[in-house]
């Protein structure tokens, strides 16, 4: 019999690359998308007619309720959040009810219909916010410090609520930072490198960036989403933190950019105080022991590896036309 995957949020990074892993798996794949947004499909690209796609506000819990009973579905990944972290400030309550009101109303509606589905909830490492010891597990104290990470942490406890009361199969993987060459430019690793590329086309003379110094568990989307599906593969639902444990700075992913050009960085790249993030973290690094002993999983995609294969994609995207200097498709 044929799994189903419901995915919320699929025409983003982590819906690519967790699509594309189920696919490979055999499942049916089968994404909500808001009928305001059903242009994005074509964002997931050669996926796009191998997945299927149902216009769902997630806002409407009726229509939610509906949908995951016609489906079904073995499995529920709720990934529908704001890509962006900084915009979560412009909008909180839009990026509150996104988060935390899709979660509560998926949740719902599993529990309502009697379903043995098995629900991932998309956390995030911004839950932690402001540290005061690292690496962090999933027993480390939760202090968010922008709405998006409150937003985060108010579906991650809704999901461990329901898992506690209503005995359902439901886990939080607490993601830290995920790359690959489908972020949007306004992303500093994307930023970073496509700069590089289009500075060693001669197509942009400099790069502008805020703190070098800031410090980040960068790791790659495709290894982080793997996470996602062993965790509902797992005899019992548990909790995980999911990243690289290793730190880098900025400088250092600007210099792995650069070299992969052979150009050197220090000519052409100048830091911006106004760039600089307010709510900026430099002590989050992810302790996946757990996931590694339980899960067996680990990364397979090293920081260098990652970045080479972001300025590649860069490279070949603005010589073919693709796209131009600043990432817009031309």
């Amino acid at each position: 019999m044929t799994r189903t995957a419901l995915i919320t949020g699929i025409t983003g990074q982590d819906g690519y690359y967790l699509s594309r892993l189920l696919l490979e798996k055999g499942y049916r794949v089968v994404g909500l998308v808001p009928p305001s947004r059903l242009g994005c499909g074509a964002k997931l690209g050669d996926l796009a007619e191998k997945v299927d796609v149902c216009p769902v506000a997630l806002t409407d819990a009726d229509a939610l309720i509906e949908s995951v009973y016609a489906l079904k579905p073995t499995e529920i990944y709720n990934l529908a959040a704001p890509s962006f972290v900084p915009a979560s400030w412009e909008d909180p309550l839009g990026t509150l009810d996104l988060i935390t009101g899709t979660a509560t109303r998926l949740l719902t509606a599993t529990r309502q219909l009697g379903l043995d589905t098995r629900f991932y909830q998309a956390s995030s490492s911004e839950i932690f916010g402001e540290v005061q010891s690292s690496p962090q597990t999933s027993q480390t104290p939760f202090c968010p410090k922008n709405p998006y990470g409150a937003a985060k942490l108010h579906a991650h406890w809704t999901m461990v609520h329901h898992r506690d009361r209503y005995n359902l199969f439901a886990c939080s993987g607490i993601l830290f930072n995920h790359e690959s060459p489908r972020r949007p430019p306004r992303f500093v690793t994307r930023k970073i490198s496509l700069a590089a590329a289009a500075i060693k086309l001669g197509l942009r003379d400099r790069l502008s960036i805020g703190n070098l110094t800031a410090r980040r568990d960068w790791g790659f989307a495709g290894d982080h989403v793997e996470a996602m599906w062993r965790m509902l593969q797992a005899d019992a639902p548990e909790d995980y933190v999911i990243g690289t444990g290793v730190l880098h700075t900025v400088e250092d992913l600007v210099a792995a950019a650069f070299d992969c050009v052979d150009l050197d960085w220090q000519k052409f790249v100048k830091t911006d105080p106004t760039l600089v993030r307010e709510d900026e973290h430099f002590q989050l690094v992810a302790n996946p022991e757990k996931a590694k002993k339980n899960l067996d999983w680990q990364p397979q995609v090293s920081f260098e590896q990652l970045i080479e294969t972001m300025v590649k994609s860069d490279l070949q995207r603005l010589e073919s036309g693709e796209i131009g200097p600043t990432g817009v498709p031309s």
